[in-house]
């Protein structure tokens, strides 16, 4: 999927829920994040809207409850935004952005023989 909406850190919590759950109705939603946060239904509820309007979810009403299913895959969105970020903020290579990490000493030796390892097996 090309162009995906842009979402924010908040609507981005609600779609990790989404995700892991669909269909998944708007109290579940709400419970499962009040379980880590302090945001108020009003809230969550605004978020849920949002992402409706962005095209991301789709929802199915059952009596009086909304059902919601994601429309945007979450390795679609997640390939989206990490293609986003590497052209950002390292030139749209991942070689860069690996030799950061290594001269910011952000990378272990242990992730580093990791990484070798998981390229030699490519």
């Amino acid at each position: 999927m090309n162009n995906l909406p842009q979402i924010s850190e908040a609507e981005y919590e609600i779609m990790r829920i989404i995700w892991d759950k669909y269909p998944i109705n708007t109290n579940e939603i709400t419970k499962t994040v009040l379980k880590s946060s302090n945001w108020n239904e009003r809230t969550i509820h605004t978020l849920i809207s949002r992402l409706h309007k962005k095209g991301i979810i789709s929802h199915e009403q059952k009596g009086k409850l909304y059902y919601y299913t994601p429309i945007v895959k979450k390795e679609d969105y997640i390939k989206a935004e990490s293609k986003s970020f590497l052209k950002k903020f390292y030139d749209g290579t991942v070689k860069s952005m690996v030799m950061n990490l290594i001269d910011n000493d952000m990378i272990t030796d242990d992730e580093l023989t990791e990484l070798r390892n998981m390229l030699n097996k490519r």
